[in-house]
């Protein structure tokens, strides 16, 4: 989000720290911003400052991981006050303190808690092409594709062989190390780095491994080289299914493999894989699930439904358009309030030891499964 003017408020503190030496900051800060010159900017900053303060006085000491809150004016409309706040614990202890007072929040320290750590670098290369990108997580970002000048291995116009030789030889060495140039720059701004992949067909991937073309930093972080039927953009998915066995502990292994056994159960028809909202439902509610799994993706929330009139109290997990707004007791209008879908499912696993596994739609296996709705169970026993 953008303000108009630096009036968006950002508090970061840190893990163990005073709150109330951050109470006195911003009271302090509320003084000096009455000499704001700019009549609007003022009231905004005042106004945004008075909800954190407001916020802050709710804490008798800062939460264990710390605290962030933003604050600030939020619409995009000249004259109109749209003042919204937001406070997060984050989810790993935070160091930094914080106030600053921008025109748009600062979220980069955030950000880079909530990064993802399993990083990896690929590269696929041949005569002809190389791909470098970047396999975080479990999506695969494609930082550059290459194409090279160099020629078949047959000469033309009577040239000697030898002098086409070197000719291509001298060809195929400046694009390896413009690829190793580019992979090196590219992965060494990666500082989760775990690893390098590299791979193609024939015998330039382990020219290209072996050679000087990555730095010596990056070289030692070469964990495999895969032999692969292509190069470019069409190997990186060969390479990543080939690197399995070293890629068995991140993020896109384990969620194929979940997926898998839960494909392999449904297509041999054993009984052990459920899938489906009220499917998924009855066999949570006889202890039957071993695994739920749920795409990240899935077009349902959690909700929690009251009547005020009868007291009549539910929770649904559904579209939030197929909640009657009436009470099924009374006929009276209920109140729905939606919580996140993920804490309440997790919350639901705890109470039956069953294990929780969120999945994306980035692979082939993660979009094949949201189709089948977003959620499905590996159980523990066929039920009847």
């Amino acid at each position: 989000m953008r303000g108009r003017h630096t009036e968006l408020v950002s508090v970061y503190i840190p893990s163990g720290y005073n709150i109330n030496e951050m109470k006195t900051l911003i009271s302090n800060e509320q003084g000096t911003a009455v000499n704001i010159k700019s009549k609007a900017t003022r009231k905004n900053v005042m106004s945004a400052l008075e909800k954190v303060g407001q916020k802050l006085k709710l804490y008798n000491q800062t939460p264990k991981n710390g605290l962030i809150i933003f604050c600030g004016n939020v619409s995009g409309k000249e004259g109109v006050q749209d003042m919204k706040l937001w406070e997060i614990e984050p989810p790993e202890p935070i160091s930094m303190r914080l106030y600053r007072c921008d025109q748009t929040f600062i979220t980069a320290p955030l950000k880079d808690i909530t990064r993802e750590k399993e990083v990896y670098g690929l590269v696929t290369i041949d005569t002809q092409e190389a791909a470098i990108a970047i396999l975080r997580g479990k999506s695969t970002e494609l930082v550059k594709h290459m194409t090279s000048l160099v020629p078949g291995k047959t000469g033309k116009g009577g040239q000697s062989a030898a002098r086409y030789g070197r000719v291509r030889q001298g060809l195929l060495l400046t694009f390896k190390k413009e690829v190793g140039v580019l992979a090196t720059k590219s992965f060494e701004e990666e500082k989760d780095l775990l690893g390098l992949i590299i791979g193609g067909p024939g015998h330039v991937k382990e020219e290209f491994a072996e050679g000087d073309f990555l730095s010596e930093a990056m070289k030692k972080k070469i964990l495999t080289i895969k032999d692969l039927g292509y190069a470019g953009v069409d190997g990186l998915k060969e390479l990543i299914d080939r690197a399995e066995d070293v890629l068995a502990q991140s993020s896109i292994m384990r969620e194929k493999q979940i997926l898998s056994r839960f494909f392999e159960n449904l297509k041999k028809e054993t009984g052990l894989a459920s899938y489906g909202l009220i499917e998924v439902q009855k066999a949570l509610d006889s202890g039957a699930v071993d695994t739920l799994i749920v795409s990240e993706q899935i077009p349902m929330g959690a909700f929690d439904v009251l009547c005020n009139s009868c007291g009549y109290k539910s929770q649904k997990i559904t579209r939030k358009e197929k909640i009657q707004d009436k009470c099924p007791k009374c006929g009276a209008n209920i109140t729905i309030a939606e919580k996140d879908l993920f804490d309440a499912l997790e919350k639901v696993c705890e109470t039956t030891s069953t294990k929780f596994e969120m999945v994306s739609s980035e692979t082939q296996e993660g979009a094949q499964f949201l189709q089948l709705g977003g959620i499905g169970a590996i159980l523990r026993y066929k039920l009847e």
